[in-house]
């Protein structure tokens, strides 16, 4: 974890699946009915979710998030000989309501405190994030909701991360950045956001032009590197 001191920030930004919502929390809430398949099958599903973004991006055949995570599960599930039907539904359903993790509500609330602006810049659709917003309880936590459906490509084309900025009003350099999910951080610095790094598995850095000003370990974290954040 690197200590390095923000200065100058007037708004956060952050990525919402892996970063405020835990992506595995879907499965884990139907981990009886997945049985010994059930951490295989949602570590290819997340795997497969993204790079179904990058390859929809790069072909200019984009679809939305719910739909990418559903053709994303039905081959998980297939690779993995699931074949019964209803976990599909109850599963799609439960990437709705993902769990926060523990420390999100009470470090948004202390950063909202402060004056800060509060986004959240997400590859999910609309529905997608208002219904994991209220799921945790943070519809009143951001000025924001900002969802690649505004510009029809996912992260991390640079169009995207200029949403950020339009939505605030501020340049790059006065916007901090967050996510956990290292090719997400390499897109942002390199639109000339300031990131952050939420690095909670002690990930290696990913080897890509540009990278985080600062890296940490829980969303908390954050406080300690916000000049009067705390």
């Amino acid at each position: 974890m690197t200590t390095t001191r923000l200065s100058g920030i007037k708004a956060c930004a952050f990525d919402a699946y892996g970063t405020l919502f835990d992506v595995h929390s879907a499965v884990g809430r139907h981990r009886e009915h997945l049985g010994a398949k059930a951490d295989a099958v949602s570590a290819l599903w997340r795997q497969k979710q993204l790079e179904y973004t990058w390859l929809r991006s790069l072909m200019g055949k984009h679809a939305d998030f719910w739909q990418v995570t559903a053709d994303a599960l039905d081959f998980a599930l297939a690779a993995h000989d699931v074949a019964d039907g209803p976990i599909k539904d109850r599963l799609m359903q439960a990437y709705l309501t993902l769990a926060a993790y523990e420390e999100v509500p009470a470090t948004l609330e202390i950063l909202s405190g402060k004056g800060l602006g509060l986004a959240i810049l997400s590859n999910g659709s609309p529905r997608m994030l208002d219904a994991a917003v209220a799921n945790a309880g943070l519809t009143n936590r951001f000025d924001h909701v900002l969802s690649v459906e505004a510009c029809g490509i996912f992260k991390p084309a640079p169009i995207v991360y200029q949403l950020a900025c339009d939505a605030f009003g501020f340049a790059a350099r006065d916007i901090c950045f967050l996510s956990s999910n290292a090719w997400d951080v390499a897109g942002a610095a390199s639109f000339g956001l300031r990131v952050v790094w939420i690095n909670r598995f002690g990930q290696p850095p990913e080897r890509l032009p540009a990278g985080p000003e600062a890296e940490i370990r829980r969303l908390d974290d954050l406080l300690a590197l916000l000049p009067d954040a705390t």
